[in-house]
């Protein structure tokens, strides 16, 4: 891995982490499309550089994570089911994350549900976290368990998942960035503790890329959290159920094609 494809992974994870896109489904393409996706490394780069774009949420939201003691139970709660399924079906899910086409169908899916969510849930009973209850922090983190399955998008599921529980889409927005701090956190430290456990090594140029990486995700994710809601209060989620339709049939149609995406 090069600088060129630290970059183009670093912008995509920036730019598509806070989405309701799946940034982990366009990593995993673009590194396919780059002939780098087989790589270690690379599979440890693409979760490592999230905790950029997760200090950026930090960072635009400082005074919020001290607000109150209660805050911080809500998103432990809706944490506790990632973490559980993510330990039992760790295994499952690092097959899933070898499929170029269940990111595809993912993709795919999660856009016709996207057309329709704001219609399905338009309550918007609930706009500022302090209301959200231990249940609905519980419920809104088995929803973010789905983003388990490569190309669902663990911003989009955990969005739905509290608008189902009429939160405003703000709230819902703003939430899922908060519960992507503990969560990314932990899925990163799994992940360096296999990288290890399996006795690779990180070489003093890769330490450098990472690096890189995670500079250039925190300040894309700092534009395109502030455009998202922005966007988001004006527009809802249809376009980007447009967008995820279009890129899941494109996927589909390059491998029938026989575009080689696939990762080994």
């Amino acid at each position: 891995m090069g600088f060129f494809e630290v970059l183009v992974l670093a912008i995509i994870e920036g730019l598509t982490e806070f989405l309701p896109v799946s940034s982990t489904g366009h990593m995993i393409i673009g590194s396919s499309l780059m002939g780098i996706a087989s790589d270690d490394f690379t599979k440890l780069f693409t979760i490592v550089i999230q905790l950029g774009a997760i200090l950026s949420v930090v960072v635009l939201y400082f005074k919020r994570f001290f607000k109150s003691m209660n805050f911080y139970y809500k998103l432990f709660v809706a944490f506790i089911p990632a973490a559980v399924f993510g330990l039992l079906l760790n295994d499952i899910i690092d097959e899933l994350l070898e499929s170029p086409l269940v990111v595809a169908i993912s993709l795919l899916l999660g856009g016709v549900i996207l057309l329709f969510v704001d219609k399905l849930f338009n309550k918007d009973e609930v706009t500022d976290e302090e209301d959200i209850t231990y249940l609905t922090a519980l419920k809104i983190g088995v929803f973010q368990c789905l983003a388990m399955i490569p190309g669902v998008s663990r911003s989009g599921a955990s969005i739905v998942g509290g608008m189902s529980q009429k939160l405003s889409r703000k709230t819902a927005a703003e939430f899922s960035f908060f519960l992507a701090v503990p969560t990314m956190f932990a899925a990163t430290g799994k992940k360096l503790f296999d990288f290890f456990k399996d006795g690779h090594t990180i070489t003093s140029e890769q330490i450098q890329l990472l690096a890189v990486g995670n500079i250039i995700a925190f300040f894309v994710a700092l534009l395109a959290i502030k455009s998202f809601i922005g966007y988001l209060n004006k527009h809802g989620f249809k376009m980007f159920g447009y967008y995820r339709i279009v890129i899941g049939l494109v996927i589909i149609i390059l491998l029938a094609s026989g575009v080689d995406l696939k990762i080994t």
